[in-house]
């Protein structure tokens, strides 16, 4: 493989950091809001049947499949009315939400692992969530973020990827993407002609019907360490 990687593109849930905590704050959160300022919400739609309106919204709406936020925002909504209560206390719930969607708990070896690539290549994030890298105050690693709501089509959309490249100042062929998704991620990436590397946190088996990632590492620290590796090798030639 080519050492000479210019810039890389990041994911960002269950490659940074687990999303499953995450949704589960969120979740609590809302109820514990809507007990509070919408008990008829409350009783209406607990976890489970919020869960189950969420699922109905996002199909009802595939067209906004590329913005998560809007579509959370939609099902905040539904819930108010159905429950007969005023829809525009979506926005404060939707603040709840916000808040807990940006308390993360990096893996342990996120942010160094980070900052060891960052100090010598460009990095951007590009996901399909809606987290916001300023408010979690890893923004100043980044070039830019780059979501699907931004772009207006989601992973693995080969035109995100280029996207990127475009911004980045590199082409495709000279930036690696990393992500933990076979599909969204790696086969997208491939697809958009971008050097992969798989991030498998949990000793998970690739698919069959998918070609395998260029790399596969476990941790952001052994990405870093075969980067500085290949850039070594380059400078010693």
């Amino acid at each position: 493989m080519n050492p000479s990687i210019r810039a890389l593109t990041f994911d960002l849930d269950d490659t940074l950091w687990p999303f499953a905590p995450i949704g589960e704050r969120i979740e609590n959160a809302l109820h514990a809001w809507f007990l509070e300022h919408s008990p008829r919400t409350a009783e209406r739609f607990p976890i489970e049947e919020m869960r189950a309106l969420r699922a109905r919204v996002f199909a009802e709406f595939p067209e906004h499949a590329h913005d998560l936020g809007l579509l959370r925002r939609l099902t905040i909504e539904r819930a108010l009315r159905e429950s007969g209560d005023d829809p525009a206390l979506a926005s404060a719930a939707y603040a709840i939400f916000f808040r807990e969607r940006n308390h993360v708990e990096f893996y342990p070896d996120a942010q160094d692992g980070l900052r060891r690539i960052a100090a010598r290549w460009p990095i951007a994030a590009l996901t399909n969530g809606n987290a916001d890298l300023a408010v979690i105050g890893i923004a100043g690693l980044f070039r830019f973020q780059l979501g699907a709501r931004e772009y207006g089509a989601p992973k693995p959309d080969a035109g995100l990827f280029r996207e990127a490249c475009r911004r980045l100042g590199f082409a495709p062929e000279q930036v690696m993407h990393v992500g933990d998704h076979p599909q969204m991620d790696i086969a997208g990436a491939a697809h958009a002609g971008l050097h992969t590397c798989w991030i498998d946190r949990g000793d998970h088996a690739w698919p069959a019907d998918l070609p395998p990632a260029e790399l596969r590492v476990t941790t952001l620290t052994a990405l870093a360490d075969w980067l500085e590796a290949g850039a070594h090798s380059e400078a010693s030639a």
